[in-house]
């Protein structure tokens, strides 16, 4: 045989192999993510989702067990299962995400903000005209961490659809060290699941701000760990948001928003907060936390 023909067969074979695992490796991440779930403590909080095609929004670093929240609060009032897809990043990495969510019998739309962002927007629009739901991360596919796109905020809008941040938090949990610091529950631990509807402003600038205070707020009062790890940065980022809006000559609206913001953290999450003061409601939530130890 040649060497033409064994550099071949090695490339083919190297190419079976990588599909294999492709085949092989969602199955069994789908199947250790139900193993897991199964010794789990669950509780739900939230009604189910409307009946109407609405849009979801949940951290990237709470996508390990977020398929499961699906056969719970996607149910339509006649008792049928809703229709629900998430959008993936277009990259190779998301192929593998694809996979395994579609052993729970959830869609996909590709797409993501720097690769088929406006075919993703434009399916998602229609998803939404025809009832399904659109579930979007919006600080994926790669970050920044806790950050929002702005594609998140211009579906909701644009769509004029009911909108949801989802959530779940774990007392025990592997945290990944990924961009997202994703969390997987440990065996035998408690998980709190969230759904909780969501008001948003018709300005996409706006209405990213709110979606980070309410998934911020939903995983503070659900308890997470990963949450309260992340305080100084998250008063920071409101701090910035300030500082944006002032340089848009928006005095008026900074107060109102500014007002409103610290009023709805402070009433969730039991700790007086002043988001132009980033430190000193940091170490507002550090003395809480010290308190409820």
């Amino acid at each position: 045989m040649s060497q033409n023909e064994w550099c071949f067969m090695g490339k083919s074979f190297s190419k079976g192999l990588k599909k294999a695992f492709l085949n092989f490796m969602p199955f069994l991440a789908a199947l250790v993510l139900r193993l897991i779930y199964i010794t789990c403590k669950k509780e739900f909080k939230g009604d189910p989702i409307d009946d109407r095609g609405s849009v979801v929004v949940f951290w990237h670093g709470r996508l390990a067990m977020m398929s499961f929240i699906y056969a719970k609060f996607w149910r339509r009032k006649d008792g049928l299962q809703k229709s629900a897809k998430v959008i993936i990043s277009d990259h190779k990495d998301g192929e593998f995400i694809v996979r395994v969510i579609e052993y729970f019998g959830i869609g996909t739309i590709r797409g993501s903000s720097s690769k088929g962002g406006v075919r993703a927007v434009a399916q998602a629009l229609k998803e939404l005209k025809s009832g399904v739901d659109v579930i979007i991360t919006p600080d994926g596919p790669r970050g920044p961490r806790h950050s929002v796109a702005l594609g998140a905020a211009a579906i909701a809008i644009k769509a004029k659809a009911p909108v949801y941040a989802l959530n779940y938090e774990a007392d025990r949990f592997w945290q990944f060290k990924s961009w997202d610091k994703m969390i997987l529950p440990k065996p035998f631990s408690k998980i709190t699941f969230s759904l909780s509807p969501l008001s948003l402003s018709d300005d996409s600038f706006l209405a990213r701000r709110e979606i980070m205070n309410a998934l911020w707020c939903i995983g503070h009062d659900d308890g997470g760990k990963s949450i309260k790890d992340s305080e100084v940065e998250y008063c920071e980022e409101l701090n910035l948001w300030a500082q944006s809006l002032r340089r848009r000559k928006k005095p008026l609206l900074l107060d109102e928003q500014m007002a409103q913001i610290s009023h709805k953290i402070s009433e969730q999450t039991g700790v007086a907060i002043d988001i132009s003061d980033p430190y000193g409601s940091a170490k507002n939530f550090k003395q809480a936390g010290e308190q409820g130890a």
